[in-house]
């Protein structure tokens, strides 16, 4: 299996990276031989990958990376790097290889202090790949400090160090930033090409891969989830069935606080994953002794770790409820369509007499209103600091107002 192929859809930011990966690979090559770099090279130091969520923009950062760490010997026999078996693909798309390094954004921002030590290895040659990859998932959650630490890190590389920032625009990103960039832009995968992905990576039956991949519209990391968890389609359905019970008031007040409980469990679940797995390794790196104690001096670094748990379910939380939103969002505009008999697929067809009932049971102008209205709640609650009860109450009596 080659590096590229959970890229959906993507066919020519493939060729353009693999392309890329053939030029790094003799470049390295060169280096190693004392020889002369090639001329003409595609490669750079510097990549922009953006795109919809779905995209699979992080994916094919995370590709790239293990392509320029390719250590196939078929390479010598004018293969492509990233043939997806050697140790230097293998590592690098889990996660393990010392050379590669990701940054994601625990709360809601990358502070600087997330970034410091990584932009200090940028520096540095690799240890044991052949290339030092940083690799910024949420690059347009650098505040305005680590952004600028990034771009000085950006603006003079050392010879072997590649930066693959991801974000869904070009416009996410600082001027300075992305004009030292190579852009790539991604499109949201096809439907269909989603659906053949999660039946033969996942294993998933061919007519439940049709629904997840037509009801997330082509995003294929919540397709996946939709078509192997059945927690996340409890959920959806449990969304998609608020506009049937927002008939007054108190019901949409039950019906926001259910979808702040339903993220909160998110948070909470994966607190319960995550957490304490981090918490005992960081005890035992600091040196804990028997019976839990710790040694003197450790407890700024505990309660540095507690203050990132901390941050990281608020936003698993707040991710959550944007989920919840879109999926709603999702609902209202398969609602409009009918209205309007645009003919058009609908992404959630699976629940057709559902839509059919609030189509006839409203005007387009409603609709329209209440898609506005979600709209603006997912703006307050990635944007400001409201209680996510408040933004959801409010968005909830807007339904049911139109």
């Amino acid at each position: 299996m080659a590096v590229w192929d959970d890229m959906v859809g993507q066919d020519r930011v493939v060729a353009e990276l693999t392309t890329a990966a053939r030029d790094a690979d003799a470049l390295v090559t060169s280096h190693a031989e004392g020889g002369t770099p090639p001329d003409g090279s595609t490669m750079t130091h510097a990549w922009l990958f953006t795109g919809p969520p779905g995209s699979g923009r992080v994916t094919a950062a995370r590709a790239f990376a293990a392509a320029l760490q390719c250590v196939s010997p078929d390479r010598a026999l004018g293969a492509a790097p990233g043939c997806g078996f050697c140790d230097g693909c293998h590592t690098a798309l889990v996660g393990t290889h010392a050379d590669v390094s990701s940054i994601t954004a625990v709360g809601s921002q990358i502070l600087v202090g997330s970034m410091r030590d990584t932009v200090r290895k940028s520096f540095t040659a690799p240890a044991n790949g052949r290339w030092q990859i940083i690799l910024v998932e949420d690059a347009e959650r650098l505040n305005e400090r680590s952004a600028n630490a990034v771009l000085k890190a950006v603006e003079e590389p050392a010879p072997r160090t590649v930066w693959l920032l991801c974000a869904p625009s070009v416009e996410d990103t600082l001027p300075t930033i992305r004009s030292r960039c190579r852009l790539l832009t991604l499109r949201t995968p096809p439907v269909a090409a989603v659906a053949d992905l999660l039946v033969r990576r996942d294993g998933v039956e061919p007519e439940a891969a049709a629904v997840a991949a037509r009801a997330t519209q082509g995003h294929i990391d919540r397709a996946r989830r939709l078509a192997t968890d059945e927690r996340a389609r409890a959920r959806r359905k449990a969304v998609l069935g608020m506009p049937l019970r927002v008939d007054d008031i108190g019901q949409c007040l039950r019906a926001a606080q259910d979808l702040v409980d339903a993220a909160s469990d998110d948070a909470a679940q994966m607190a319960e994953e995550i957490d304490g797995k981090e918490t005992e390794d960081l005890k035992a790196a600091l040196g804990a002794v028997a019976g839990g104690r710790m040694p003197r001096g450790t407890a700024g670094a505990m309660k540095e770790l507690e203050d990132t748990q901390k941050r990281r379910r608020t936003r698993v939380q707040r991710d959550s409820l944007d989920l919840a939103l879109s999926d709603l969002a999702g609902f209202y505009r398969d609602v409009l369509a009918l209205q309007f008999g645009s003919g058009v697929p609908l992404a959630n067809g699976d629940i057709r007499d559902a839509l059919d009932r609030v189509a006839r049971s409203s005007a387009p102008e409603a609709t329209l209103r209440r898609i506005e209205a979600i709209t603006a709640c997912r703006t307050a609650l990635d944007t400001t600091t409201v209680a996510p009860l408040l933004a959801v109450e409010a968005m909830a009596v807007s339904l049911r107002t139109g």
